[in-house]
């Protein structure tokens, strides 16, 4: 593929999965040898697995404690990988860099009140009239102010004041969706001409009842102990099993990158996004047209990291499709070994697409019974992420030559 200075090239990771912190301990994972130990608590939040946060220290990219006090778990996360993309990139100590550079932020809300939410739960059991119920509630139990307080606005505050990163910013709410609409958006705005360096990606705490509650309230969490996500089955939950992500990347175009000396881990050649019902094959179709860029790309060399929820029917929907599209490809469902992280979700394939190919990986196989080995390192990567509700991404990427 011929180059272009408007190519969209990854320049910066910012990683932070149950699996440990900062590209070095992920990149030793996707290039080693044998499939990695998956780390997952199956007792603090019983019978609900979840992926939890490695152990961190917070002052290596938050220094000082107000700051790290005035934040909950979900915003340090975000701030905190946002550092690492910076110093992974080599712009942490650039002010310059950091005062033009744009930053797209996708994220949820606050914690709930989980008090309120049980009150609420508790008392329409005994009650029909509940549409009457929850507006009693939430002019007599809720606290509007702190809940402002709390919209993902702040992450994007916070690694504002933090990192000193003061260019435009603009943030995504929206479960996966936010995660896939960050990415599309800065991809486009550098492919256009309209930004030459932007820190993008989002994160997530899974490790909040309220979280929990609400997967379970659609049926949706796994229940018990681990099992890999292709092999998940009804009689154990839902298929999901949260996790705790932080995923930023630095996104340059490619005559930013050079122009600078940078090193360059990987090209995006293409990110696509859509939304619409799942009924019959109107899925398939969707994901037949965003694949398209990859159809050239060499199969033994190609591998896809699939964001599957492992949400039953959508896990074996996507599978099918890939097995189809891509049946020499190797498929790693990097979900199965992070966990979910629904905004963070599509931000963390991307880095795991990057450092594997930043690396020339042989991916192992996350769930090796399921999953092939890889018949040479990857030039190709192909990530997927199906909204476990709503909404498909898919991005295309190359190795940098």
């Amino acid at each position: 593929m011929s180059k272009s200075a408007n190519d969209v090239v990854i320049t910066g990771v910012g990683i932070v999965t149950s699996q440990g912190v900062g590209t070095e301990v992920h990149t030793a994972l996707l290039t080693a040898g044998q499939p990695p130990v998956v780390r997952v608590d199956t007792e603090r939040f019983a019978p609900y697995p979840v992926h939890p946060l490695p152990e961190i220290d917070w002052s290596q990219q938050i220094a000082k404690r107000g700051d790290q006090r005035q934040m909950e778990n979900w915003q340090r996360l975000g701030v905190f990988s946002a550092g690492l993309a910076l110093d992974d990139a080599g712009f942490k100590d650039d002010l310059d860099a950091c005062g033009s550079m744009d930053m797209i932020v996708a994220a949820g809300g606050g914690e709930r009140d989980i008090n309120v939410d049980s009150l609420i739960v508790d008392e329409a059991l005994k009650r029909n009239d509940r549409e009457q119920l929850l507006n009693e509630k939430l002019t007599t139990e809720l606290r509007p102010t702190l809940f402002l307080a709390q919209l993902s606005n702040l992450l994007a505050g916070n690694i504002s004041i933090v990192h000193k990163v003061t260019g435009s910013s603009r943030t995504f709410m929206g479960e996966e969706g936010a995660g896939i609409s960050a990415i599309e958006t800065a991809f486009a705005r550098i492919k256009a001409g309209q930004s030459t360096h932007t820190l993008v990606g989002g994160a997530f705490s899974a490790e909040r009842l309220d979280m929990i509650l609400l997967i379970e309230a659609i049926q949706g969490h796994a229940l018990g102990g681990y099992h890999p996500i292709w092999s998940r089955k009804p009689e154990d939950g839902g298929g999901m099993i949260l996790g705790s992500v932080g995923a930023f990347l630095m996104l340059e175009s490619r005559e930013h990158a050079e122009a600078r000396g940078a090193r360059i881990y990987a090209t995006i050649d293409a990110i696509g996004g859509d939304r619409g019902s799942r009924d019959g094959d109107r899925l398939e179709q969707r994901l037949d047209y965003l694949t398209k860029p990859a159809a050239d790309a060499d199969p033994a060399a190609t591998i896809v990291f699939s964001g599957t929820t492992g949400f039953h029917d959508l896990a074996a929907r996507e599978r099918a499709f890939l097995d189809a599209q891509f049946p020499k490809a190797a498929i790693r469902a990097y979900g199965g070994l992070a966990g979910h992280g629904l905004e963070a979700q599509f931000p963390l394939g991307l880095a795991f697409a990057a450092l594997a190919l930043g690396s020339g990986a042989k991916v192992p196989p996350f769930d090796p019974a399921a999953e092939a080995p890889m018949e040479k390192p990857a030039t190709t990567a192909i990530v997927t992420t199906i909204g476990h509700a709503r909404g498909e991404g898919i991005a295309v990427l190359s190795a940098a030559e």
